[in-house]
């Protein structure tokens, strides 16, 4: 008897009745995001929500529960495939501090409105991460490294829905602000890129102002997006167990491979299809991952997050982009 024949074939269907669930709600959220115009993301969360009788299907759970997990931290893992180091460096050393001091000030502004609010300083990091790097794919990343609790996953898919929110919220209003600031085009790109949370919404505002914007705004954006790597690995470390000291052993290893990404990605061996393929990929991953975490989430446990938490998120995201106008008006 072939052994490992049997143990994959039993591993398949173990998870291929909630691998499918996922993937076909996925599927259905990038169709109402293409004929909508809403993001993807969002319309994954919601779906997962709608359909969270699945989480107690004993069939479905196992294949729920890696699409959770293993898709999601692939998915994020890939997300270096979008960055490369050429163009953090074409952006300018002032730019580029301004972008890493909004970056640790967010982080740091959320932990201490989690303290002066009465929430756990998990909350803040986790909120002020995806508000101060890329939204939606920041918290789930950052969820990942936080220590284990009651609480995280109601928490994350929480951040999750709110910065998808208020990133949309952003992509309409920031524009219109800029054009009354009277900003220029590169200016305006970089206001865009530095504070909208999610990058979709930075694409979508950047070009919704010129072709300069969009392009500044875009490489901005991704190095926050590039950002990730350094958070995820400070907090991976201060939040280790007390006694263990540093080691490699406790950093993810998807984390490692997104740095291993950029430094591909920056050598440009790979063709553009390839990159825009493992792009793509990541993109489903991600999606279909939210669409689990969805899922298992219950709408009745969100109820209990409390208005601080949506305080919290609103005033982070009005930090960073005071945050960001002051920077730029001393630059200029």
């Amino acid at each position: 008897m072939n052994l490992p024949d049997l143990n994959a074939q039993q591993t398949f269907h173990r998870f291929f009745p909630g691998l499918m669930c996922c993937l076909t709600v996925a599927l259905a959220a990038r169709f109402l995001s293409d004929h909508y115009g809403a993001p993807q993301l969002l319309f994954a969360l919601l779906l997962g929500l709608a359909f969270h009788f699945l989480s107690e299907v004993d069939s479905c759970l196992p294949g729920v529960e890696f699409s959770a997990t293993v898709l999601l931290k692939t998915g994020v893992a890939l997300l270096g495939f979008r960055i490369t180091y050429d163009e953090v460096a074409s952006l300018g050393g002032a730019n580029i501090l301004l972008v890493l001091s909004a970056v640790a000030a967010t982080i740091l502004a959320g932990i201490s409105l989690s303290y002066l609010l009465g929430r756990k300083f998990r909350f803040g990091i986790l909120t002020g991460g995806a508000v101060a790097i890329c939204g939606a794919s920041a918290a789930i990343a950052i969820a990942t490294v936080l220590p284990k609790s009651e609480t995280r996953e109601r928490d994350t898919l929480f951040t999750v829905i709110a910065v998808t929110t208020l990133s949309t919220i952003s992509m309409v209003l920031y524009p219109i602000l800029a054009n009354l600031l009277a900003l220029d085009e590169r200016t305006t790109g970089i206001f865009l890129g530095a504070t909208i949370h999610d990058v979709a919404q930075v694409v979508g505002a950047g070009y919704s102002v010129s072709d300069q914007s969009g392009d500044i705004a875009t490489i901005i954006k991704l190095v926050r997006v590039a950002l990730l790597v350094p958070v995820m690995l400070l907090f991976t470390v201060l939040l280790a167990p007390k006694g263990t000291g540093f080691s490699f052993s406790i950093i993810p290893r998807f984390v490692l491979v997104f740095c291993v990404a950029v430094a591909v990605n920056s050598t440009g061996v790979l063709p553009v299809a390839m990159t825009q393929l493992l792009a793509d990929l990541s993109r489903w991953l991600l999606v279909t991952g939210i669409v689990a975490i969805g899922i298992k989430t219950s709408l009745k446990s969100m109820t209990t997050v409390g208005v601080t938490a949506i305080v919290i998120l609103t005033i982070e995201t009005l930090f960073i982009a005071l945050w960001v106008l002051t920077g730029l008006h001393l630059i200029s």
